[in-house]
Protein backbone atom coordinates (compact mmCIF):
# COMPACT_ATOMS: atom_id res chain seq x y z
CA UNK A 1 0.00 0.00 0.00
CA UNK A 2 1.52 3.31 -1.09
CA UNK A 3 1.06 6.36 1.10
CA UNK A 4 0.50 9.49 -1.00
CA UNK A 5 0.86 12.99 0.43
CA UNK A 6 0.48 14.71 -2.92
CA UNK A 7 -0.86 18.23 -2.54
CA UNK A 8 -0.06 18.37 1.18
CA UNK A 9 2.26 20.77 2.98
CA UNK A 10 4.41 19.26 5.72
CA UNK A 11 6.36 21.07 8.43
CA UNK A 12 9.22 19.28 10.21
CA UNK A 13 11.21 20.79 13.06
CA UNK A 14 14.83 19.90 13.77
CA UNK A 15 15.33 18.58 10.25
CA UNK A 16 18.86 19.59 9.30
CA UNK A 17 20.07 16.07 10.14
CA UNK A 18 19.18 12.69 11.62
CA UNK A 19 15.58 11.65 12.14
CA UNK A 20 14.17 15.04 11.17
CA UNK A 21 16.03 15.07 7.86
CA UNK A 22 14.85 11.54 7.06
CA UNK A 23 11.23 12.46 7.85
CA UNK A 24 11.34 15.65 5.77
CA UNK A 25 12.79 13.82 2.76
CA UNK A 26 10.31 10.95 3.11
CA UNK A 27 7.43 13.42 3.16
CA UNK A 28 8.78 14.93 -0.06
CA UNK A 29 9.17 11.50 -1.64
CA UNK A 30 5.49 10.88 -0.82
CA UNK A 31 4.53 14.04 -2.70
CA UNK A 32 4.38 16.73 -0.02
CA UNK A 33 5.86 20.21 -0.16
CA UNK A 34 8.08 20.60 2.90
CA UNK A 35 9.09 23.37 5.28
CA UNK A 36 11.69 22.55 7.89
CA UNK A 37 13.70 24.32 10.51
CA UNK A 38 16.97 24.00 12.38
CA UNK A 39 18.75 25.88 15.14
CA UNK A 40 22.12 27.38 14.26
CA UNK A 41 23.00 24.47 11.98
CA UNK A 42 23.17 26.32 8.70
CA UNK A 43 25.71 24.15 6.91
CA UNK A 44 23.78 20.92 7.43
CA UNK A 45 20.48 22.68 6.73
CA UNK A 46 21.89 23.74 3.35
CA UNK A 47 22.98 20.15 2.70
CA UNK A 48 19.46 18.99 3.51
CA UNK A 49 17.89 21.60 1.25
CA UNK A 50 20.06 20.36 -1.63
CA UNK A 51 18.60 16.88 -1.15
CA UNK A 52 15.14 18.19 -2.03
CA UNK A 53 16.14 18.89 -5.61
CA UNK A 54 13.97 16.85 -7.99
CA UNK A 55 11.68 15.94 -5.06
CA UNK A 56 9.50 18.93 -4.12
CA UNK A 57 9.50 22.57 -3.14
CA UNK A 58 11.18 23.14 0.22
CA UNK A 59 11.60 26.04 2.60
CA UNK A 60 14.04 26.24 5.52
CA UNK A 61 14.43 28.65 8.44
CA UNK A 62 16.63 28.97 11.54
CA UNK A 63 14.25 28.60 14.52
CA UNK A 64 14.62 28.14 18.26
CA UNK A 65 11.55 26.03 19.02
CA UNK A 66 11.67 27.02 22.69
CA UNK A 67 11.17 30.67 21.69
CA UNK A 68 7.50 31.51 21.26
CA UNK A 69 8.00 34.36 18.80
CA UNK A 70 10.41 32.29 16.69
CA UNK A 71 7.80 29.55 16.33
CA UNK A 72 4.98 31.98 15.54
CA UNK A 73 7.04 33.69 12.83
CA UNK A 74 8.13 30.34 11.36
CA UNK A 75 4.55 29.20 10.90
CA UNK A 76 3.57 32.57 9.44
CA UNK A 77 6.39 32.26 6.90
CA UNK A 78 5.30 28.74 5.96
CA UNK A 79 1.78 30.04 5.29
CA UNK A 80 3.20 32.86 3.15
CA UNK A 81 5.29 30.35 1.20
CA UNK A 82 2.80 27.53 0.71
CA UNK A 83 -0.61 28.95 1.67
CA UNK A 84 -1.53 26.20 4.11
CA UNK A 85 -0.22 23.57 6.55
CA UNK A 86 -1.48 19.98 6.55
CA UNK A 87 1.12 17.97 8.46
CA UNK A 88 3.38 19.03 11.33
CA UNK A 89 6.12 16.85 12.79
CA UNK A 90 7.56 18.14 16.07
CA UNK A 91 10.97 16.49 16.06
CA UNK A 92 13.46 19.03 17.43
CA UNK A 93 15.10 17.76 20.60
CA UNK A 94 18.28 17.56 22.63
CA UNK A 95 19.68 15.14 25.20
CA UNK A 96 21.48 15.46 28.54
CA UNK A 97 23.14 12.76 30.61
CA UNK A 98 24.17 13.35 34.23
CA UNK A 99 23.35 11.93 37.67
CA UNK A 100 20.42 13.62 39.38
CA UNK A 101 22.57 15.17 42.12
CA UNK A 102 24.88 16.67 39.49
CA UNK A 103 22.09 17.98 37.23
CA UNK A 104 21.90 21.74 37.38
CA UNK A 105 18.57 23.55 37.19
CA UNK A 106 19.76 25.27 34.01
CA UNK A 107 20.47 21.87 32.43
CA UNK A 108 17.02 20.59 33.36
CA UNK A 109 15.32 23.76 32.13
CA UNK A 110 17.16 23.65 28.79
CA UNK A 111 16.01 20.09 28.08
CA UNK A 112 12.41 20.81 29.11
CA UNK A 113 12.35 24.06 27.15
CA UNK A 114 13.47 22.48 23.88
CA UNK A 115 11.88 19.04 24.12
CA UNK A 116 8.57 19.79 25.84
CA UNK A 117 7.94 23.53 25.69
CA UNK A 118 9.08 23.46 22.06
CA UNK A 119 6.69 20.63 21.29
CA UNK A 120 3.85 22.52 22.97
CA UNK A 121 4.56 25.70 20.98
CA UNK A 122 4.80 23.83 17.67
CA UNK A 123 1.59 21.91 18.38
CA UNK A 124 -0.23 25.07 19.39
CA UNK A 125 0.72 27.01 16.27
CA UNK A 126 -0.06 23.99 14.10
CA UNK A 127 -3.52 23.72 15.65
CA UNK A 128 -4.18 27.44 15.27
CA UNK A 129 -3.48 27.40 11.55
CA UNK A 130 -5.22 24.09 10.91
CA UNK A 131 -8.36 25.32 12.68
CA UNK A 132 -8.43 28.46 10.53
CA UNK A 133 -8.12 26.33 7.39
CA UNK A 134 -11.10 24.31 8.60
CA UNK A 135 -10.33 21.12 6.71
CA UNK A 136 -8.40 19.08 9.26
CA UNK A 137 -4.76 18.40 9.86
CA UNK A 138 -2.23 15.99 11.23
CA UNK A 139 0.28 16.45 14.06
CA UNK A 140 3.04 13.94 14.83
CA UNK A 141 5.29 14.32 17.88
CA UNK A 142 8.62 12.55 18.27
CA UNK A 143 8.89 11.13 21.78
CA UNK A 144 11.24 8.34 22.94
CA UNK A 145 11.10 4.84 24.40
CA UNK A 146 12.80 6.39 27.44
CA UNK A 147 9.62 8.36 28.04
CA UNK A 148 8.19 4.99 29.10
CA UNK A 149 11.24 3.21 30.46
CA UNK A 150 13.08 5.97 32.29
CA UNK A 151 16.83 5.70 32.68
CA UNK A 152 19.33 6.54 35.37
CA UNK A 153 21.40 9.67 34.72
CA UNK A 154 18.90 10.94 32.14
CA UNK A 155 16.10 12.30 34.30
CA UNK A 156 15.67 15.54 32.34
CA UNK A 157 15.43 13.85 28.96
CA UNK A 158 13.10 11.09 30.18
CA UNK A 159 10.82 13.60 31.91
CA UNK A 160 10.63 15.73 28.77
CA UNK A 161 9.74 12.80 26.52
CA UNK A 162 7.19 11.45 28.99
CA UNK A 163 5.63 14.88 28.81
CA UNK A 164 5.52 14.71 25.01
CA UNK A 165 3.57 11.45 25.22
CA UNK A 166 1.03 12.95 27.65
CA UNK A 167 0.77 16.13 25.59
CA UNK A 168 0.01 14.03 22.52
CA UNK A 169 -2.80 12.12 24.22
CA UNK A 170 -4.37 15.26 25.66
CA UNK A 171 -4.30 17.14 22.36
CA UNK A 172 -5.68 14.14 20.48
CA UNK A 173 -8.80 14.38 22.64
CA UNK A 174 -9.02 18.17 22.48
CA UNK A 175 -8.47 18.59 18.74
CA UNK A 176 -10.57 15.65 17.53
CA UNK A 177 -12.28 14.97 15.24
CA UNK A 178 -10.72 17.36 12.74
CA UNK A 179 -7.05 17.21 13.72
CA UNK A 180 -5.33 13.92 14.43
CA UNK A 181 -2.43 13.90 16.92
CA UNK A 182 -0.08 10.94 17.31
CA UNK A 183 3.46 10.31 18.49
CA UNK A 184 6.37 8.08 17.61
CA UNK A 185 8.65 6.81 20.37
CA UNK A 186 11.93 5.79 18.75
CA UNK A 187 14.26 3.37 20.42
CA UNK A 188 18.01 3.57 19.71
CA UNK A 189 18.48 5.12 16.28
CA UNK A 190 21.79 5.82 14.53
CA UNK A 191 22.03 9.62 14.76
CA UNK A 192 24.40 12.23 16.17
CA UNK A 193 22.66 11.79 19.53
CA UNK A 194 23.81 8.17 19.78
CA UNK A 195 27.49 9.03 19.97
CA UNK A 196 30.10 9.48 22.67
CA UNK A 197 29.74 13.23 22.22
CA UNK A 198 26.22 13.02 23.64
CA UNK A 199 26.06 9.79 25.64
CA UNK A 200 28.36 7.60 27.73
CA UNK A 201 29.56 4.16 26.66
CA UNK A 202 27.33 2.66 29.37
CA UNK A 203 24.23 4.39 28.06
CA UNK A 204 25.00 3.41 24.47
CA UNK A 205 25.46 -0.22 25.53
CA UNK A 206 22.07 -0.23 27.23
CA UNK A 207 20.49 0.92 23.99
CA UNK A 208 21.38 -2.44 22.46
CA UNK A 209 19.61 -4.38 25.21
CA UNK A 210 16.46 -5.02 23.19
CA UNK A 211 15.07 -8.08 21.41
CA UNK A 212 16.42 -6.96 18.03
CA UNK A 213 19.77 -6.05 19.61
CA UNK A 214 20.75 -3.31 17.19
CA UNK A 215 20.27 0.34 16.33
CA UNK A 216 17.55 1.40 13.96
CA UNK A 217 17.88 3.84 11.08
CA UNK A 218 16.32 7.31 10.71
CA UNK A 219 14.40 5.93 7.74
CA UNK A 220 12.61 3.51 10.11
CA UNK A 221 11.09 6.48 11.92
CA UNK A 222 10.41 8.33 8.67
CA UNK A 223 8.38 5.42 7.33
CA UNK A 224 6.11 5.49 10.38
CA UNK A 225 5.74 9.27 10.14
CA UNK A 226 4.63 9.06 6.51
CA UNK A 227 2.12 6.36 7.39
CA UNK A 228 0.65 8.42 10.25
CA UNK A 229 0.38 11.44 7.95
CA UNK A 230 -1.37 9.44 5.24
CA UNK A 231 -5.06 8.70 4.66
CA UNK A 232 -4.35 5.07 5.58
CA UNK A 233 -4.04 6.21 9.22
CA UNK A 234 -7.28 8.19 9.19
CA UNK A 235 -8.77 6.25 12.14
CA UNK A 236 -5.67 6.71 14.31
CA UNK A 237 -5.25 9.40 16.95
CA UNK A 238 -3.84 9.68 20.46
CA UNK A 239 -1.41 6.81 19.89
CA UNK A 240 2.31 6.56 20.54
CA UNK A 241 3.98 4.10 18.19
CA UNK A 242 7.15 2.42 19.39
CA UNK A 243 9.69 2.01 16.60
CA UNK A 244 12.22 0.65 19.03
CA UNK A 245 13.46 -2.85 18.28
CA UNK A 246 11.23 -4.21 21.03
CA UNK A 247 12.61 -2.13 23.91
CA UNK A 248 9.04 -1.29 24.92
CA UNK A 249 6.14 -3.64 24.24
CA UNK A 250 2.54 -2.57 24.80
Amino acid sequence: MTQSLKGRVAVVTGASRGIGRAIALAMADAGAQVAFCHKEDGARATETLELFKNKSNAFVMDVDVSNEQNVIVFFEQVIKMFGRIDIVVSNAGIIHEAPLVETQVDDFDKIINVNLRGCFLVNREAARHMKVQGDGGNIINIASDLGYLGRENMVSYCASKGGVISLTRSLARELAPDIRVNAIAPGPIETDMTSLECMSEEALAKDLNSPLGRYGKPDDIAAMAVFLASPQASFTTGQCYGVNGGSVMQ
